[in-house]
């Protein structure tokens, strides 16, 4: 994993004190660690997702960290001093990449792990990714062009509009990091994490080898009930708006059309200026979109104003998984689980029929 180095950050040093004191006591790593001392590899892995293949491809042959809790997000963490203590004493750390995790060069330089670093990232083609990333550069400058009419409209707020666009324009990268989404991803991600694991500790390789296949066959069989679900959807229906640009190669893989979210970004922490809010109500009444959909990890507050304004329905009683996995007693509390539940939700909100999930994708 290549990241361009920087400074330690004074929080990030004040944690790593205080996980020094805590290693001091003897204390044991993070919340989500297990409780089998050196019986196995000792693992983190950033993002709920990544846990969750982690978890699938590890088995009881290793011993589980996940820094980020369910319903957060990557884009705004903060590691925790039981977080660097957990990664100063693991043998593996599995980072997402894709310019995800911009906390990670900090966390590793505080807490003093000197393990291996498995990115996930590796594991997919990043040259098709840019180029998916590309196609929502034709949303994103029609949105502009709506925006930049509403700025005119209201000479007021122009250049207030300008310097919100300069604060949130700066994470438009080439690659939107939110990689997991398409299940064909998935498999490329689970099969570097084995890969990984398997270089890291030889002895289980054909375990962890055994239980990617095994995983990865069950994310293909996702892939193939999810595409039959939508291609029952005419594709000038296909059309969906959502918190932020989150779920790009999943729209991708099932050919569903984004007009654009709430906030202009791909993180989910940025805030949208009004003509930006005008813009896309414009593009919701456009394209004939029946629902706004929310991410678990954002508020829905903006959401439904935007929703009443365009004179549609806003999906927040339930949530989209996109950046987090859910709790453990909800529908997202694993990677096949989110999916399934995201699938079926927009689906619901279309007024589409859904098949019976297979059985090989329950639980």
């Amino acid at each position: 994993m290549t990241q361009k180095p920087r400074s330690v950050k004074p929080a990030v040093l004040a944690a790593a004190a205080l996980a020094s004191l805590l290693a001091l006591t003897a204390c044991s790593g993070g919340a989500n660690a297990d409780d089998g001392g050196d019986a196995g590899l000792k693992v983190v892995a950033t993002t709920t997702q990544l846990t969750d293949f982690a978890s699938e491809v590890g088995g009881d042959d290793i011993e589980l960290t996940g820094l980020l809790a369910p319903n957060a997000s990557a884009h705004h963490f903060d590691p925790s001093p039981a977080d660097l203590l957990a990664l100063g004493e693991a043998d593996v750390l599995i980072v997402n990449g894709a310019d995800l995790e911009s906390f990670v060069d900090d966390a590793v330089d505080a807490s003093g792990f000197d393990g291996t670093i498995i990115t996930a990232a590796d594991g997919i083609d990043l040259d098709e990714a840019k180029h998916i990333t590309a196609e929502g550069a034709a949303t994103d400058e029609h949105e502009h062009e709506h925006a930049g009419d509403a700025e005119h409209a209201d000479e007021a707020d122009h250049d207030h509009d300008h310097a919100d666009e300069a604060e949130h324009d700066h994470d438009h990268g080439d690659v939107n990091p939110h990689i997991w989404t398409s299940p064909k991803n998935a498999v490329g991600m689970v099969t570097e994490i084995a890969d990984g694991l398997a270089a890291a500790d030889a002895d289980h390789a054909g375990d962890y080898e055994q239980r990617a296949a095994s995983y990865t066959e069950r994310l293909q069989e996702l892939d193939t009930w999810i595409a039959a679900q939508f291609e029952r959807v005419p594709a000038d229906e296909r059309v969906l708006v959502s918190g932020h640009d989150s779920l790009r190669y999943y729209l991708h893989d099932y050919g569903i059309e984004f007009a654009g979210s709430i906030l202009p970004s791909f993180e989910d922490n940025a805030e949208p200026s009004a003509a930006e809010i005008d813009a896309l109500v414009a593009s919701i009444e456009e394209h004939g979109v029946r629902a706004v959909f929310v991410e678990s990890s954002m508020s829905p507050k903006l959401a439904q104003t935007i929703a009443d304004e365009a004179g549609v329905e806003v999906v927040d009683s339930e949530n989209l998984y996109a950046d987090s996995l859910g709790a453990p007693d909800s529908d997202g509390a694993t990677y096949i689980g989110a999916t399934v539940h995201n699938t079926e939700l927009i689906l619901d909100a279309w007024g589409a029929q859904v098949d019976a999930v297979p059985d090989s994708l329950q639980g």
